[in-house]
């Protein structure tokens, strides 16, 4: 077979060119029913320039019950939240859509686990980046990290990253990014069915 000319240095260039200055690793809480924080990092390593918007949210306004779990992404403070469906509450920093005509916002929901994600351009990406591979197979050189949970939105997905330098930053041509140990524990929380809003 014959070798791609697709280089992982290049493509890692032209998105970390999109990603700009390196991000500092982020905090991931999680909070348990009884209220207790547990803390994954600790809080000095958490992205200085969004420390003030990072904060817990509660379920309530957001979604009328927590069947199946719930995930809020809020594109202007940069972060995940997540509700099991017993009320375990979880807050990730993601990387976000680069402008506001590559973001989508509204109501959806998970459709597909996917436990080792493969990665195609969107047309349109094509279109702006013909520069880039047709297909990226699973491993480290995927864009989609080591997990993704499909949306019901086409091309649409919550994924990891193995350039840790998008997180916390508008970097992403429409998806949602994570760490790829914090979309690793979402994905075993989430079902297909989880309910998602984007706002």
């Amino acid at each position: 077979m014959a070798k791609s000319p697709y280089s992982r240095r290049a493509f890692l260039a032209g998105s970390a060119a999109l990603a700009g200055a390196a991000a500092t690793p982020a905090l991931a809480q999680s909070y348990n029913g009884a209220g207790t924080v547990e803390m994954e990092n600790d809080i000095s390593k958490v992205i200085r320039h969004n420390i003030s918007s990072f904060r817990t949210l509660d379920w309530q306004p957001y979604f009328s019950n927590l069947n199946k779990g719930a995930v809020l992404v809020d594109i202007s403070s940069r972060a995940l939240h997540f509700w099991e469906q017993n009320g375990t509450y979880h807050l990730y920093p993601s990387s976000v859509p680069l402008t506001d005509d590559l973001t989508r916002k509204g109501r959806t929901q998970v459709v597909l686990k996917d436990p080792s994600p493969d990665w195609r351009p969107t047309p349109s990406m094509k279109q702006r980046n013909p520069e880039w591979p047709d297909y990226v197979p699973p491993g480290p050189d995927n864009p989609l990290g080591t997990r993704a949970l499909h949306l019901s939105w086409q091309y649409y997905r919550i994924h990891g990253t193995h350039d840790t330098r998008k997180i916390g930053r508008r970097s992403s041509n429409g998806c949602i990014g994570l760490y790829n140990e914090h979309i690793e524990a979402l994905y075993e929380m989430a079902q297909v069915g989880t309910q998602v809003l984007l706002i």
